[in-house]
């Protein structure tokens, strides 16, 4: 799994002129599944997420993670952040396909849910509108599948 993680001030996600989902502080997360991600990732990757500390504490420091600060978190799904960039014509044949994918992206919300923040999203495979407000801006790039170096 991939994910680009933004803290932001707000953010929203439109489908066919309607709102799908909307939060104020919080995290915009650009969520991409790969086709040997498993339901150990999905969790593992919103544990990661839930407990990093970008937000500033009362020093200025970023040093705390999004419960105490009270954020909420969209989700969007992202296939494209499996991109092959070798040529000009992007491929996507990198990212799992949706009896996959879908699965995943739902397990991977829940996960968020269980440990107690409202997740709002856009829909799996749909023409999204994203807006946000990047707070910092403060922008996390996780890849499940680095090596250790």
């Amino acid at each position: 799994m991939r994910a680009v993680v933004t803290r932001v001030a707000s953010a929203s996600v439109t489908i066919g002129g309607r709102v799908s989902g909307a939060i104020e502080q919080g995290y915009l997360i650009l969520l991409g599944v790969g086709p040997h991600d498993t339901p150990e990732t999905a969790d593992k990757l919103a544990e990661k997420i839930c407990n990093l500390r970008i937000f500033e504490d009362e020093n200025g420091k970023m040093n705390r993670n999004l419960e105490q600060a009270g954020g909420s978190v969209l989700v969007v799904s992202q296939f494209t952040l499996y991109a092959d960039t070798s040529s000009r014509r992007p491929g996507f044949t990198g990212a799992a396909k949706p009896d996959v994918a879908v699965p995943l992206y739902e397990r991977f919300m829940e996960r968020c849910r269980v440990r107690g923040f409202d997740v709002q999203h856009g829909e799996f495979g749909a023409d999204m509108q994203v807006a946000s407000v990047n707070d910092g801006p403060v922008t996390i790039l996780f890849d499940m599948e680095q090596k250790p170096t």
